[in-house]
């Protein structure tokens, strides 16, 4: 299940207890209804985890998306957590305070080689 344009693509695996959603691209104005749909849709679990590895882009209405999909998730009982942002993203967090609010993690398999075949 996923969303998908030009810039911006999100990828969603729905578990037992986790809904997994991966953002791809550029997260701004263009963009940002794609991630917020994605997240709103996402069916109610205990953790709603955004992994962010492959965003380059966070602007301030992405960051404000985070923030209403934090409080929403939080409203059913959830938690949205962050996982692996890419370093550029990582500084909009800090500098925002967003990584006191939301946690952000960092995977199992971050830094390990990942094989794609073509």
């Amino acid at each position: 299940m996923g969303q998908h344009s030009d810039r911006f693509r999100v990828e969603i695996t729905v578990g037992d207890h986790v809904v997994d959603v991966r953002a791809i691209g550029e997260v701004d104005i263009a963009t940002v209804g794609s991630l917020r749909a994605a997240l709103w849709a996402a069916p109610a679990r205990p953790t709603l985890r955004l992994d962010l590895s492959g965003v380059r882009v966070l602007s301030a209405a992405g960051v404000r998306a985070l923030v209403a999909a934090h409080l929403r998730v939080r409203a059913r009982g959830g938690e949205l957590v962050l996982v692996d942002p890419d370093p550029v993203v990582d500084r909009v967090l800090r500098v925002t305070g967003l990584h006191r609010v939301l946690p952000v993690r960092q995977s199992a398999s971050a830094g390990a080689a990942t094989l794609v075949a073509a």
